[in-house]
C-alpha cells in the first residue's frame, strides 16, 4: 500500500505527458499559419498574374481571329442599323470564350450576338499563357480563360488594318482574362488540397495587332 500512495503522488514525467498531447495540436496550429500565409500569397500571385495577362491581352493579337472580319456595317442597335462611321454599341457583341489545353486553343460564343469566329489563334494564347506564368509558374493553358465582350466602344467601318495590311477588328471588346481551377497542397492537411477561388482582370482592347506586345 506504501508503494502505491508514493506511486500516485510521484509527479516525475507529467510535462513530458502533457508536452506530449499539446504538440500535436500546436503543430497543427504552427502548420496552419503557415498555410494561410501561403494561401494568401498565392491568391496574391494569381491576382497579379491575372492582371498581366489582361494588360499583354489587349495589346496583341485577338485569339478568335474571327473577331477582325466582324462586320459592323448594317447591325443593328438600340439608336438603329449602324452605317460607316457610327460608334458600335455594347449590344452588337455577346461574349467569346476562348481557352486552352497544352499549344491548342479553342474559342466559343458563351454569349450571342457573336461574329464567325474562324480558328482560334493558338499562338496569341499561348503567349498570354507565358506572360502569366512570370508571376506564377504553377499555372499552365488549363487554368486560363480569355473572354470578349462587348464595350461599347469602336466604329463601324474602321479602316485599321495591322502591319501586313489585314484588317483589325472594328470593335474595341472588354477582354477578360480569368485564373480558375488552382489548387493549394497544405500542411495541416497532411498534403491535402485547398481550392483557391477564381480571379480575373478586365481592361479594354487597345489595338490588337500581335506586333506591338511582344
Amino acid at each position: 500500500m506504501r508503494h502505491a500512495r508514493t506511486f500516485r503522488r510521484d509527479q516525475r514525467g507529467a510535462s513530458a505527458a502533457e508536452f506530449a498531447l499539446v504538440l500535436p495540436l500546436a503543430l497543427l496550429l504552427m502548420f496552419g499559419l503557415f498555410d494561410i500565409g501561403r494561401y494568401a500569397w498565392t491568391l496574391g500571385q494569381l491576382e497579379k498574374s491575372a492582371q498581366m495577362g489582361a494588360r499583354y491581352a489587349v495589346s496583341t493579337a485577338l485569339v478568335p481571329s474571327g473577331l477582325n472580319t466582324y462586320e459592323t456595317i448594317g447591325l443593328t442597335c438600340p439608336g438603329g442599323v449602324l452605317e460607316a462611321g457610327d460608334r458600335i454599341c455594347r449590344e452588337a457583341l455577346g461574349a467569346i470564350r476562348c481557352t486552352g489545353s497544352g499549344s491548342a486553343a479553342s474559342c466559343t460564343c458563351a454569349r450571342t450576338p457573336c461574329p464567325d469566329l474562324g480558328t482560334a489563334n493558338a499562338e496569341a494564347f499561348g503567349r498570354i499563357v507565358a506572360r502569366m506564368r512570370v508571376a506564377t509558374p504553377m499555372l499552365s493553358a488549363d487554368n486560363i480563360t480569355v473572354t470578349y465582350s462587348g464595350s461599347g466602344i469602336g466604329y463601324a467601318g474602321d479602316p485599321a488594318v495591322d502591319d501586313n495590311g489585314d484588317p483589325l477588328s472594328d470593335i474595341a471588346p472588354l477582354v477578360t482574362v480569368e485564373v480558375h481551377g488552382v489548387a493549394l497542397r497544405t500542411l495541416a492537411l497532411f498534403g491535402g488540397t485547398v481550392a483557391l477561388p477564381p480571379v480575373h482582370s478586365t481592361l479594354t482592347l487597345e489595338d490588337g495587332d500581335g506586333a506591338k506586345a511582344t
